[in-house]
């Protein structure tokens, strides 16, 4: 799901459609295409992709033999995929150098909470859910607030219902399903003392995701450019020992290169230098 830009400098996304069941000739021209013309890609796949999409992913990465394209799958629910993947659109339009901005994905994740309002978690397999919840579940008109990230959290909905939300200022964005409820922007928004509210079509993932249709996700971010540009910036960066390339993190993101590790000098030695000093 691609996201309306955010502000008026957030660059376009291309979404790779139905790259698994094209031609492989096809989505490798597709992505040929797309690294001629930009120099490097980053592609945001989820995890709940099928395998089969991830399996076309790393075969095109492997028959370009390109070191340009980088692979970032972060445990997210769908509409929290798609807010952070229009950060990185938005960071995109600044002076940042490839590598950094594809680190960037790992740090931004950090700052995003996301989850839903589900009338049923029966189906719910990607957030830890105990049998006392199942068995409430069944109970007609029953409601859950779900926190998927950053720290999983179930709760029934009742008046003292409430979810742990970020310690700094954020917007949320709100996906509706086949869900009646304003838990989420009447309760949930307030609670977190979010700074804007906006709305959102449901990605077509999502229903899959939560094991129902009944819900509404939300999400809550920081929408401000400048806000993500220092975050990112403030943040240490190194040269990639294998590709050169500068990246943030202990692992580079195009060629998967971790920094050497370097073998402790024998003790004999050590005693020799604690010796002389």
């Amino acid at each position: 799901m691609a996201l309306p830009p955010q502000d008026e400098r957030t660059l376009p996304a291309v979404v790779l459609r139905d790259i698994d069941r094209r031609p492989l000739e096809q989505a490798l021209a597709e992505m040929q295409a797309l690294v001629e013309h930009h120099g490097h890609v980053i592609v945001v796949c989820s995890q709940a992709a099928p395998t089969a999409v991830q399996r076309r992913l790393h075969t095109l990465r492997s028959l370009m033999e390109s070191d340009r394209i980088a692979l970032f799958r972060p445990d997210l629910p769908p509409l929290g995929l798609a807010v952070l993947a229009r950060q990185l659109r938005q960071l995109a339009s600044c002076d940042i150098s490839p590598g950094v901005l594809a680190s960037a994905g790992r740090l931004l994740v950090h700052y995003i909470h996301a989850g839903a309002l589900l009338n049923s978690v029966t189906r719910l397999d990607r957030v830890p859910v105990g049998l006392k919840s199942h068995a409430k579940s069944w109970v007609p008109g029953s409601q859950f607030g779900v926190l998927a990230h950053p720290e999983p959290q179930l709760v029934r909905i009742t008046p003292e219902a409430a979810l742990p939300g970020p310690e700094f200022g954020t917007w949320m964005l709100v996906a509706k399903g086949q869900l009646q409820s304003d838990w989420v922007t009447a309760t949930l928004a307030p609670s977190w003392k979010v700074q804007g509210l906006r709305e959102t079509p449901l990605p077509s993932e999502s229903p899959g995701w939560w094991g129902t249709g009944k819900l509404i996700e939300f999400c809550s971010y920081l929408p401000d450019l400048s806000v993500l540009y220092q975050l990112v910036t403030s943040v240490r960066r190194s040269s990639c020992h294998w590709c050169g390339i500068d990246v943030i993190g202990d692992r580079c993101v195009f060629c998967s290169a971790t920094p050497p590790v370097h073998d402790s000098p024998p003790l004999k030695q050590l005693e020799n230098r604690t010796a002389v000093g």
